[in-house]
């Protein structure tokens, strides 16, 4: 079927255009993507960037990341204040900022969204928690002064920058409407009602969604920037590759963000199709379990840094998907340093193996998620352990069989992704990647990547939280940039061989779109017809 997007959702969409035509219309912008992981509406409970990248688009947070630079810019606050104390932020707020039901945005509402956020204690308030945030104090971490006032107080030392990158974010940044809420909130703070419903400023209001078949976003002509010039979003679940593939070249889809390798290629070579590659968060890592005799050895861990082929790996398997990277820190973060050059060296490697004990190699296991990225990378580091006498079985699974190893600490090696990043902070991806409080098993601490690999260094966990509340600029990036140093020394137990990047393709008149769902928002977008 040619026009395979002109069902019901797409009807309800175009409201009322005929049910086939050459292009998508002028003003509406059809997007396929992923919406597995898209639960709920609710900012509170959303979980992961797919839910994000709707939600973006709905309701504003205090301040925004800039697309292009990762500066922090204002939003809904026009400014702000950091204390002399470095434990609080004073935000001013945008006078003219209404929600789509008219009612002002106001110091109240924003104080309501993170107590509701708080209180609720859904996912979306683990990253504040983890900051010594909680319910119980509400009254105290958030402060009304006046209307257009509002004032974040930190519970614990910290950077306030790094708070400030993390309520950008939809979720747990989103500002409600809180007389909106309240008139709907039943007896769960609205959680019902927020399932299907949305209570925000931005740019777009939620029409409707359909779990795993669409979401339609219609503009709030109240939106208190400039107006948008799509009327309306269809963000349609399409999963599969091919299909959104054939929904490009057949021009019934304007934008695609779950493309696999294959697809983009060809779709590359057409003249109508525009593929864009950007950084985003994280990292494609070979990890160790410290908990396994060999790899306490830090020769041996060395050794392993000289058995990945990462310039063949990012050639070959990593396009649109990630682009080399060696160490832990994003390199869109401040302070990353340049990456230290391992290359494959099996010559090395093996001299650093014999050092270990090891002259003969040893046989060990992979485990990896049955992706193909994923899978290629890790049949590549396969090929070239056996180079140095490592003999490596590949064991695949689903990511809940894999991460969940992990998280149990039952492995030996294991190709993943992670390490944070979503904030171009180094303290996101330290404190998921090297940072380990307690490595004790009852501690149980598997938001920590370190702890899964049962890797401690008391010297790194000390410097990455005295850089944390450094509050010398000059002098925290010194502070980040010695602690990069020192895991390149330490070897620690997981090595970056890709950092993540994202891939969409367009229609070559499409413009405006951001590919990041992090931070993607539709307002933007224009089309040249």
């Amino acid at each position: 079927m040619r026009h395979f997007l002109t069902g019901v959702a797409l009807a309800a969409l175009i409201a009322g255009s005929a049910p086939s035509f050459a292009q998508t219309p002028d003003d509406q912008l059809v997007v396929a993507f992923t919406m597995t992981n898209v639960l709920t509406m609710d900012p509170a409970a959303i979980t992961g960037g797919e839910a994000v990248q709707v939600l973006n688009n709905v309701y504003d947070a205090l301040v925004e990341l800039d697309p292009e630079t990762a500066a922090l810019s204002p939003r809904l606050a026009e400014s702000w204040e950091i204390g002399d104390d470095n434990l609080s932020v004073t935000f001013h707020l945008r006078r003219d900022a209404v929600f789509a039901s008219g009612n002002p945005v106001t110091a109240a509402d924003v104080k309501f969204s993170f107590d509701r956020l708080m209180t609720l204690g859904l996912s979306q308030s683990s990253g504040l928690i983890s900051r010594g945030f909680s319910a119980q104090t509400v009254d105290d971490t958030f402060v009304v002064i006046d209307d257009h006032t509002f004032q974040l107080n930190m519970p614990e030392a910290g950077d306030p920058k790094m708070i400030l990158m993390y309520i950008a974010q939809a979720g747990v940044g989103s500002i409600l409407d809180a007389k909106l809420v309240q008139a709907n909130a039943g007896d769960d703070q609205g959680q019902t009602w927020l399932n299907t419903h949305s209570a925000g400023s931005g740019a777009y209001t939620l029409t409707q969604w359909r779990s795993n078949e669409y979401v339609i976003l219609s503009r709030n002509d109240g939106f208190w920037g400039d107006a948008p010039a799509m009327k309306r979003i269809l963000m349609r679940h399409l999963p599969e590759s091919q299909s959104q593939r054939l929904g490009l070249e057949q021009a019934d889809i304007d934008v695609g963000f779950s493309l696999a390798a294959p697809d983009l290629r060809a779709l590359e070579k057409d003249p109508d199709i525009t593929v864009r590659t950007d950084p985003s968060a994280g990292f494609y890592y070979l990890a160790v379990s410290m908990a396994d005799e060999k790899f306490a050895n830090p020769k041996l861990r060395e050794a392993l840094r000289y058995l990945i082929d990462y310039d063949g790996i990012n050639t070959a398997i990593m396009p649109f998907f990630g682009t080399t990277r060696q160490r832990p820190v994003n390199s869109t973060a401040f302070g990353a340093l340049p990456d230290p050059g391992y290359r494959l060296d099996v010559g090395k490697a093996k001299a650093l193996l014999a050092e270990a004990g090891y002259p003969d190699g040893f046989s060990t296991t992979i485990r990896v998620i049955a992706d193909q990225q994923f899978l290629d990378s890790a049949t590549a580091i396969q090929g070239t352990l056996a180079q140095a006498g490592i003999t490596a079985e590949i064991i695949t699974g689903d990511g809940a069989q894999i991460y969940g190893a992990m998280r149990e600490r039952q492995f030996e090696l294991l190709v993943g992704r992670g390490g944070g990043g979503q904030q171009p902070h180094p303290d996101s991806n330290l404190r998921a990647l090297v940072l380990n409080p307690d490595n004790s098993q009852e501690a149980g601490l598997t938001n920590y990547q370190s702890w899964r690999t049962s890797y401690q260094d008391t010297e790194l966990n000390d410097k990455i939280e005295a850089a944390l509340i450094e509050r010398d600029s000059d002098a925290q990036i010194a502070q980040y940039e010695e602690i990069q140093r020192l895991i390149d020394q330490k070897v620690t137990s997981i090595q970056p061989f890709s950092e993540r990047v994202v891939t969409a393709a367009y229609q070559a008149d499409v413009s405006g779109v951001i590919i990041d769902p992090w931070i993607s928002r539709f307002e933007d977008v224009t089309k040249s017809r």
